[in-house]
């Protein structure tokens, strides 16, 4: 065989193995592309954030995962979240960058959303996440407490609630009254002031109400709005606020452990659904549920 005639061969086999290679090869598996889900950054919202997603069916949690849930603890993820942890506060403003984002109702209200209406899922209204009254331990049983948790438990408050929210803010307060406690002296806390810290949206509209209630017996409500989730609580626990409005129980045991508070529930008034809202992605219909 001459050198011409092997090399045509030798060509003609590389060719033939050039067609054929590509179809005995296994073809290599599309890796889904990271869907961003921004989520709070504080242990109980966040987990709050996971656990409505493993009720919508796109997450299965770890067992025993609860109130603590962190990514961490995601067992079955199909649609390869990517979970950006962002204060609270600062979600909304954040939502158009990410894919979804799962937001606080109050922030969300703040925002413009409403969580009824413009949310893609949204939590029951779980007892465990009632926004409260909370003052120092060993404050709750002072006339000036027990006169602003009845106004704020009064009927007028929650029908305030019922028709200014359209079902973003639901007042759990049963038994309504007239926002006055029978066993208080009212006559002695005529001029005097009860300050009260408390988030913008719902926390120090509501709060409006009650003030006016205080205002029939004299008694003046200073409401102090703070953007954040840990100087309320500071400012109780240091004495120089008598009283906050803003968080849940969850929250509050968690801030107490974490930063050697004393601080108590006097009261349940609300709970804000918590909400999965669109960014980027404007539908759920893609995403795959966990089999």
């Amino acid at each position: 065989m001459n050198m011409k005639k092997s090399f045509k061969i030798f060509a003609g086999l590389l060719l033939a193995a050039s067609v054929l290679s590509p179809l005995s090869a296994k073809p290599k598996e599309k890796k889904a592309k990271p869907i961003t889900v921004a989520i709070p950054n504080d242990t109980t919202n966040e987990a709050r954030a996971l656990l409505l997603l493993q009720e919508a069916g796109y997450i299965t949690l770890k067992p025993g995962a609860g109130i603590t849930a962190t990514p961490l603890d995601v067992k079955d993820n199909p649609n390869n979240f990517q979970f950006k942890e962002v204060e609270a506060a600062q979600i909304p403003n954040v939502r158009r960058d990410v894919n979804f984002a799962l937001i606080n109702a109050n922030y969300a209200i703040q925002s413009g959303l409403n969580p009824a209406k413009d949310s893609l899922a949204i939590e029951g209204s779980s007892s465990a996440y009632v926004n409260i009254i909370a003052v120092k331990e060993g404050n709750e049983n002072n006339p000036e407490i027990k006169a602003l948790a009845a106004a704020v438990q009064s009927a007028k408050v929650k029908d305030y609630i019922a028709k200014t929210y359209g079902g973003a803010v639901i007042s759990v307060v049963q038994g309504a009254g007239n926002g006055f406690d029978a066993g208080v002296d009212y006559e002695s806390l005529k001029g005097k002031t009860i300050s009260i810290a408390a988030s913008p949206t719902p926390h120090a509209e509501i709060l409006q109400i009650a003030k006016s209630i205080l205002a029939e017996k004299g008694i003046t409500l200073k409401i102090i709005e703070f953007n954040d989730y840990v100087q309320p609580n500071n400012v109780v626990e240091s004495g120089e606020v008598d009283a906050n409005y803003f968080q849940h129980v969850p929250y509050l045991d968690d801030f107490n452990k974490e930063n050697g508070t004393h601080l108590v529930s006097v009261a349940g008034i609300h709970v804000e659904p918590f909400g999965l809202y669109a960014g980027k992605t404007k539908t759920l219909k893609d995403l795959k549920k966990v089999k």
